[in-house]
């Protein structure tokens, strides 16, 4: 009943979408923050345990230190970095608490916050009620800011880290083909031969460029996120994806060398560029794809 009546009201359902998707934008802060330190954690009990067992072949007792404190997306309790302040229920108001109580700064140190916080909370919620305005309160409205959520935790780890965790991409790639199975967005066929040639297209690339020069162009993480978009969005949606994200890396990297005097053999993180145009390919592919063929009279 209650789903049927913020259904039946335009309004209501992007409110609460924008209201529900502001909490999720505080919880993708966590994820973004924490979830390349959760990696890090693990490997170095992997490596505290490769020693281990080293230290054991060869007869020695002494052991290497192991991370001893418990460090995921829960526990710890979210404190400041600069003094160690731990931050309260009503400190962590998506926006509210930012630019109402805290005034972008911690309530103890008063060190300043960053802007990406709250910035984060606002385009999950506006992207998140857009999309429930166009495409209704549905499952498949569901499933598109369920994919937002994700891009949006992707483009902000790789910014950061030039890192595209398995634990967001594999999940991605799998719930695409599932939703495809029941012809969400295009069929299993098309999901799976996306998935197939998003991942392969790139690792051609990337083995092509090392055998040819010898270096690293790409990350692995890049073919596991083009294999997630193909199969979210299927295969015939692979060259736009692949051109717009080309288009728009080439751009955005010369824009950068040329104006902040970025290296140019520093790495530019490639995933926010694929999340961006599979984004815009799952929505609007289609029709970008026919008004393009239009223009060259197809």
């Amino acid at each position: 009943m209650l789903f049927e009546l913020i259904a039946a009201n335009t309004w209501l359902s992007v409110s609460v979408a924008f209201g529900f998707a502001l909490l999720i934008g505080s919880f993708l802060n966590v994820v973004i923050h924490r979830l390349p330190l959760m990696m890090e954690h693990e490997w170095q009990l992997m490596a505290a345990e490769a020693a281990n067992n080293n230290t054991t072949d060869t007869g020695t007792t002494e052991h290497p230190k192991e991370p001893a404190t418990v460090y995921n997306l829960a526990q710890p309790a979210s404190t400041c970095p600069t003094c160690g302040h731990l931050i309260h229920w009503y400190e962590n108001i998506p926006l509210i608490s930012y630019f109402l109580i805290l005034g972008g700064k911690c309530s103890s140190c008063k060190t300043p916050i960053s802007l990406r916080y709250p910035l984060i909370e606002l385009i999950t919620a506006a992207i998140s009620a857009a999309i429930i305005y166009l495409y209704g309160f549905n499952l498949v409205a569901f499933s598109i800011v369920f994919f937002s959520w994700c891009l949006i935790a992707l483009t902000a780890i790789d910014i950061d880290h030039q890192l595209l965790p398995d634990k967001i991409t594999l999940p991605l790639l799998w719930i695409g083909l599932i939703l495809n199975s029941f012809d969400y967005f295009t069929s299993l066929p098309s999901a799976l031969w996306g998935a197939v040639l998003g991942y392969l297209s790139l690792w051609s690339v990337y083995w092509l460029f090392k055998l040819i020069t010898g270096k690293e162009g790409m990350g692995y993480g890049d073919f596991k996120l083009l294999a997630a978009l193909g199969a979210w969005a299927g295969a015939d949606m692979l060259p736009l994806i692949i051109l717009a994200s080309s288009l728009i890396g080439a751009v955005v990297g010369g824009l950068m060398i040329a104006f902040s005097r970025h290296e140019s053999q520093t790495p530019i993180p490639f995933g926010p560029y694929l999340a961006g145009a599979g984004w815009i390919a799952l929505l609007w592919g289609h029709d970008l794809t026919d008004w393009y063929l239009q223009l060259l009279n197809f």
